[in-house]
């Protein structure tokens, strides 16, 4: 199910140790990963400092752009969950200066209110 919700575009939740050894070379000294979550190839981590959003680009992947959003940098954000035909939850982010939110679509796996929670402890702190 985990390939499908990434072909729908839904992400789906990955192991914060597995993403760290992964992605470890992106964080600074002290950084840590709580959550990730995962397309098929495009990821993005919450770590204890700021939203990792990683893109990879082109037919092969190799291409990658990792976009960092302090979170001091979120105005705000939205939370949807799942319905009855509308079965994946969606997080928007909005940035600082920016009127179109960052779109996340997570699948029925997700706790999306785990998501919520940590972007309340970051955005509020």
């Amino acid at each position: 199910m985990r390939i499908f919700d990434g072909m729908l575009g839904n992400a789906s939740r990955i192991d914060p140790r597995s993403a760290t050894k992964q992605y470890g070379r992106l964080l600074a000294q002290d950084e840590q990963i709580h959550a990730a979550y995962q397309l098929i190839r495009d990821s993005f981590l919450f770590t204890n400092r700021r939203l990792i959003l990683i893109d990879k680009q082109g037919v092969t992947g190799r291409k990658v752009e990792y976009h960092s959003i302090p979170y001091r940098n979120i105005g705000h954000f939205a939370v949807e969950t799942a319905g009855t035909f509308d079965l994946d939850a969606e997080l928007k982010i909005w940035l600082s200066g920016s009127l179109e939110p960052i779109v996340k679509q997570f699948g029925k796996g997700v706790d999306v209110y785990e998501v919520q929670a940590l972007l309340s402890a970051y955005v509020a702190g």
